[in-house]
């Protein structure tokens, strides 16, 4: 029987300011309301935050003005249908106003065993290896999208998989 899997990605953007500059105020007094059509959102499965439900208090980065979002969805479409569609669209078209551009990927998708949780150690991982060798099946893009593995592998095995290739980059 072969392993079904889930599309897991991790998005990271720079705030022009720290959250509580009255610059910020658009962009969080749509977070919760993102977080819960996303939530709510056909094909959703998780997504990173603290017990109090903020995501913006998870800092993988040094840098404490860099946003992360991690979400699982239970395909590449179920995704695609969420982030450029609706309120979250309208989102993204105003993210100039928020957010500095990065001089590195910050969006990256990679395929999970279903049910797995990635770490957020999985994510960087994804991230450095689209940044050294740009999109494959470990780490890909919407432009540049791969379809799900078929092989018939335990979420251990899937995830030592995973890092290994991250830590072969570079």
């Amino acid at each position: 029987m072969s392993q079904k899997y889930q599309l897991a990605q991790v998005n990271i953007a720079r705030a022009k300011a720290p959250l509580d500059d009255p610059l910020m105020r658009g962009f969080v007094e749509q977070l919760e309301p993102i977080n819960r059509l996303a939530e709510n959102s056909p094909g959703f499965v998780w997504r990173l935050q603290t017990e109090e439900g903020d995501a913006t208090a998870i800092k993988l980065f040094d840098d404490e003005r860099i946003i992360v979002n991690m979400s699982v969805w239970e395909s590449f479409e179920a995704l695609k249908d969420y982030v450029y569609s609706g309120e979250h669209l309208a989102l993204l078209r105003n993210k100039k106003s928020w957010m500095e551009k990065l001089d590195s990927p910050s969006l990256v998708l990679w395929w999970v065993p279903q049910g797995h949780i990635p770490s957020p150690e999985s994510a960087k991982l994804a991230l450095a290896a689209l940044q050294e060798i740009g999109p494959s099946p470990a780490a890909f893009t919407f432009a540049k999208p791969y379809p799900a593995p078929h092989l018939s592998d335990s979420p251990a095995a899937s995830e030592q998989s995973f890092q290994s290739t991250a830590f072969e980059v570079g």
